[in-house]
């Protein structure tokens, strides 16, 4: 009898913890991560970012279907961070879906997707020997409201395996969500201008930039021509711009454009800076020679960029890390016949910087790029790009001829080299270039040091220039039409851009490491026996004997 009331006690003490377990849990909410990397932890940006989600936020993912266990892995890793974010903020709803689904309707909806710039991927699944082809759509779609964005979730990498893809993919999960929650549910605030007036890139040569930018960010045109008019005026203009991006000029800037972009900088506006410091264009090597005279550009941007840390050197790197180009060897019956080979002035370049903005980067393309000395001065420099060791300066002016591709590189010529900054991240107080100098037209509100700010110079215009395809209409940014490789320019520009106007620190996300083990395939096939063996074998193995042991045990017990 006591027994039994002591078991009561037991039963109603755990009954009752639990009651004031669940009790308090309605106020008090806390997830725990087990994993070495913290994989699962969401930021505190992530977390400010949802936190600010009134309404139900729809989360479509089209990784859903009969595709390889690497992209198995994606989905089980995308769905657990969803269902994370989904804890933190019930309004998150998400669900995977398969878009292939109805084999009826299948070509239109692949066009569909093609139309909204959600491309697909032809994979290859085997299974002992056999293999089968099938459609991946590795993309998210995000609504809030009435505005909808896309989410990449395997990120593209050159020359990796797939494995390798989804490991780096797994890293920027957390960004890409919340960048694609941030785009659509916060109102657009900072401002970006285009400035114009200077020969820049023509606004198609742009358009997927300026698109991809627009998501988040409101952009317009400043054109210097009124600085010649009213210079007080146009400064006043353009100080109610966040951001100013100066995409290839090719015309030098007068004093007074300069104190209006100097002045611009000094009061806290940002800049992405894409100067090239050597005239020479791909399309002038299409002629009947084959080749065309590179020679120095005067920009008269030397002494602006000495003032804040900075030499653009006039001279064209040459790198073995380089980019093929097509061109035509021959024709077969009425098809013209075209070969690939590296054209060493457009570099290839990888970044192993830690910086959030390149961090994870996939290879981006240059082309006749300019190599850049750091000056020492107060303001910090941090190199985000520089060329291969297998590269080098060659002089300007120089005849830069297409033959160059038969010829054979001497790799005595390339030894040394340490790789040349291309681009640069500057951050600090400036000065103004015109401290303690005469101004070219007086400003009331001029000052001689401006408060903490940042800028990124990169000695490369046509990093951000798109092609055109075969009605003139732009492709997406990076992608080369005439090899069909997909190069990280966009990304790149778009980090930059992120960064410079960033005050919640979304782009610092991109840091995060994750240690994401995979399946050793070959390995996996050479030992395919021995694994069934191991991990279906043994433990049927282990409940036979327990079964057959703990039967010997109770008969010998009962027996008795």
């Amino acid at each position: 009898m006591e027994n039994k009331k002591s078991n009561l006690k037991v039963l109603l003490t755990t009954i009752a913890l639990l009651v004031v377990l669940n009790f308090a849990g309605n106020f008090f909410f806390k997830r725990f991560d087990l994993t070495s990397d913290q994989r699962y932890t969401l930021s505190q940006t992530s977390l400010n970012i949802i936190k600010e989600v009134k309404e139900p936020l729809y989360v479509d993912v089209f990784l859903e279907g009969n595709f390889p266990g690497e992209f198995k892995k994606l989905q089980t890793e995308t769905q657990q961070l969803l269902e994370e974010f989904k804890a933190y903020n019930s309004n998150i709803i998400f669900q995977f879906v398969n878009p292939l689904e109805d084999e009826t309707d299948r070509e239109a909806i692949m066009q569909s997707f093609y139309d909204r710039g959600l491309t697909p991927l032809n994979v290859t699944l085997e299974d002992k020997g056999k293999q089968t082809q099938e459609v991946v759509f590795p993309w998210a779609v995000v609504t809030y409201g009435d505005k909808s964005t896309k989410v990449p979730l395997l990120k593209n990498m050159m020359g990796a395996s797939t494995a390798e893809k989804v490991v780096s993919s797994v890293q920027h999960l957390e960004y890409a969500f919340a960048n694609g929650f941030n785009t659509v549910s916060k109102k657009k605030e900072k401002k970006v201008a285009v400035i114009k007036g200077k020969g820049e890139l023509h606004d198609i040569l742009i358009a997927d930039f300026v698109k991809s930018v627009r998501e988040n960010y409101y952009i317009g045109t400043f054109t210097l021509d009124s600085v010649a008019k009213n210079p007080n005026e146009s400064l006043k203009y353009l100080n109610k711009y966040d951001l100013a991006v100066i995409a290839k000029p090719s015309e030098a800037f007068t004093d007074e454009e300069k104190e209006v972009l100097d002045q611009f900088i000094i009061n806290g506006g940002k800049t992405l800076w894409l100067v090239d410091q050597v005239n020479m264009e791909m399309d002038s090597l299409y002629n009947q020679d084959g080749s065309n005279l590179a020679f120095p550009r005067d920009l008269n941007l030397s002494d602006m960029f000495f003032k804040y840390g900075v030499r653009i050197k006039p001279d064209l790197i040459k790198d073995l890390q380089a980019a093929p180009i097509s061109l035509a060897t021959g024709q077969q019956g009425s098809t013209t016949q075209y070969t690939q080979y590296p054209w060493m002035y457009s570099p290839v370049i990888y970044s192993d910087s830690k910086n959030p903005i390149v961090s994870n980067l996939d290879a981006l393309k240059f082309e006749f790029t300019n190599p850049i000395e750091l000056l020492k001065n107060d303001i910090k420099k941090t190199v985000l790009l520089s060329s291969s060791k297998y590269s080098k300066p060659v002089g300007t002016p120089v005849e830069v001829s297409l033959n160059m591709v038969a010829d054979k590189p001497d790799m005595n010529e390339f030894k040394g080299s340490l790789g040349f900054p291309v681009a640069v991240l500057l951050e600090g107080k400036f000065h103004s270039m015109y401290e303690n100098r005469v101004l070219p037209f007086k400003e009331s509100s001029f000052k001689p040091i401006g408060k903490d700010n940042k800028m990124i110079i990169i000695s490369d215009g046509d990093i951000i220039k798109n092609q055109l395809d075969k009605n003139y209409q732009p492709l997406e940014l990076g992608f080369d039409k005439w090899t069909n490789n997909m190069y990280a320019n966009k990304e790149f520009m778009l980090n930059c851009v992120n960064y410079l106007l960033d005050d919640n620190g979304l782009i610092n996300i991109r840091s995060k490491e994750v240690d994401l083990p995979i399946l050793d395939k070959e390995k996996v096939y050479e030992e395919y026996t021995f694994s069934q063996i191991i991990t279906v074998g043994v433990p049927i193995l282990i409940l036979l004997v327990f079964g057959l042991v703990f039967t010997f045990i109770r008969k010998r017990k009962y027996s008795k």
